[in-house]
């Protein structure tokens, strides 16, 4: 903290020598003067804004379930209090058992940082804005796949008729539902083709196949190299069936209602994690590479398979 109190003491002096006129005659001594009171305002001003930010409420930072609470915590708590930091603001980090409970604290804008998946974000689009994408080893974007064992004697994705996907997560589930199920209409594959069962979350769906549970498994195609999924099974037994298109990478985004400077500031100090020791370090425990600039028309390809997928689906804009 800095001591103003000198500062105080010299600046009444001199406000009491300007009243008897000691220094309206002096040019010299009066400008002295002013530049003591100036620097004295600023001194108090730079005091005041901490407090004032710091009496502002705190911004909600609300991550998808696509790994168990516990874990999702233990990953992002380090980049929530970098936020904190960088903003004079309280960052607070919040998650939620499942994807629908997550998608409720979507649509009520119960976040004003959000990181989902990007099915999450098209339809939000009227309530978000997005800022930034994931980019995990080293890549920026992903692809849907469909991963078999490999002593399973699948070897096209037309031979899933009448078998029995495991997919992460739910029908939310971009890269473990969505982009799959597009591999499989390209295949002339309609979902009543085949049996449909869910896992809680994605790393789950490919630990499932490992154990046997379904004959096939929807999910990202980066998700057999996590720690989560290297850790629970042997990766090795299992293959790409198929993959989709490459897409951009999970988003992050912001209320719409948030100020632009205040979300501008967001995206930059996301994206400039990378350049600094303390930024690598806060990435690699969220288990990524860094983070890319993003805006909603990086996310028109993902609109398109969704269509495609749930023609139904009313999709903003």
């Amino acid at each position: 903290m800095i001591d103003i109190t000198k500062d105080i003491v010299a600046a009444k002096k001199s406000d009491r020598l300007t009243r008897s006129g000691y220094a309206v005659g002096n040019p010299a001594r009066r400008r002295v003067v002013l530049g003591l009171l100036a620097t004295l305002g600023m001194t108090l001003a730079e005091q005041a804004i901490p407090a004032a930010r710091a009496a502002d409420a705190p911004l909600v930072m609300g991550i998808f379930p696509r790994r168990h609470a516990t874990l999702t915590t233990e990953l992002y708590a380090p980049l929530a209090a970098y936020l904190s930091r960088e903003l004079g603001r309280e960052v607070r980090l919040v998650t939620a058992k499942d994807f629908d409970a997550f998608w409720e604290g979507v649509e009520q804008r119960r976040f004003d940082i959000v990181h989902y998946n990007q099915f999450h974000y098209v339809r939000s689009a009227d309530k978000y804005r997005v800022i930034a994408h994931n980019e995990e080893f080293g890549l920026g974007t992903v692809a849907g796949a469909l991963y078999v064992r490999k002593d399973s004697g699948i070897s096209a994705i037309e031979q899933l008729r009448g078998r029995k996907i495991v997919f992460g997560g739910g029908t939310d589930a971009m890269m473990s539902y969505i982009l799959p199920s597009y591999l499989l209409l390209q295949a002339g594959l309609q979902p009543t083709d085949y049996e449909t069962v869910f896992s809680k979350n994605p790393p789950n769906s490919l630990i499932s196949l490992f154990h046997g549970k379904a004959d096939a498994s929807g999910a990202g195609d980066i998700l057999i190299d996590l720690p989560v999924v290297r850790n629970a099974m042997d990766t090795s037994t299992v293959t790409h069936l198929g993959m989709t298109e490459r897409l951009l990478h999970l988003p992050w985004a912001v209320r719409k209602d948030m100020p632009k400077a205040l979300s501008a500031r967001i995206q930059v100090l996301l994206v400039g994690l990378k350049a600094s020791e303390e930024g690598r370090a806060i990435l690699t425990r969220a288990e990524m590479t860094g983070f890319g600039a993003a805006s909603d028309v990086d996310y028109d390809p993902h609109r398109r398979i969704i269509r495609k997928v749930m023609p139904a689906m009313v999709i903003p804009h």
